[in-house]
């Protein structure tokens, strides 16, 4: 990988292509869109340092996403450890007012956030990593420590859960079709 080797322009364009796919998966890992953000510098941080001794034996994507999952596992290790401490007496009603609203996009984001928190962690994660971040099933495998088709059948399964979910909404949608 030429960013490895010092390539300033290879090292930009890579952060380019995949700080998107890194972002989501905080994202979704965490359920936090402004820890996201931090953690996605965490990823990189974690990765230029690493980026030198990377061998190729999987793709520089895969590693990318393999890092991140450690930083949010950090994270969460790092928060356990602490007291959590607010102010506020309604602390929930307060986050809530805080989200943004009108963004497009924001209330379907919403709503598949909600579905996805309906699955198991396992089948999660597979579908996010295959389905909302278009990752190689065997990428994926490799990153989720388990054979290829373990995550076919949780994606599988995913799929199925979440058209179960949908119930009236998905077979409404397919008559209209």
């Amino acid at each position: 990988m030429a960013a490895g080797r010092g390539d300033r322009e290879a090292l930009e364009a890579f952060v380019r292509e995949t700080r998107m796919d890194v972002w989501r998966f905080t994202a979704h890992l965490c359920g936090d869109i402004g820890a996201a953000d931090d953690l996605t510098q965490e990823t990189y941080l974690r990765a230029l340092r690493g980026l030198a001794s990377y061998e190729g034996r999987s793709c520089a994507r895969s590693w990318l996403l393999s890092i991140a999952r450690r930083a949010v596992v950090d994270r969460y290790r790092s928060a356990a450890r602490r007291p959590v401490v607010t102010a506020a007496e309604n602390w929930q009603l307060v986050a809530e007012r805080s989200q943004p609203r009108g963004v497009p996009g924001f209330d379907e984001g919403v709503a598949l956030r909600e579905l996805l928190e309906l699955l198991p962690a396992e089948r999660q994660e597979a579908f996010v990593l295959t389905r909302v971040l278009g990752l190689p099933y065997a990428d994926a495998a490799r990153l989720l420590g388990c054979p290829i088709g373990t995550v076919r059948s949780r994606v599988a399964r995913a799929r199925a859960d979440l058209m179960e979910a949908l119930g009236p909404v998905s077979s409404g949608m397919s008559a209209a079709a």
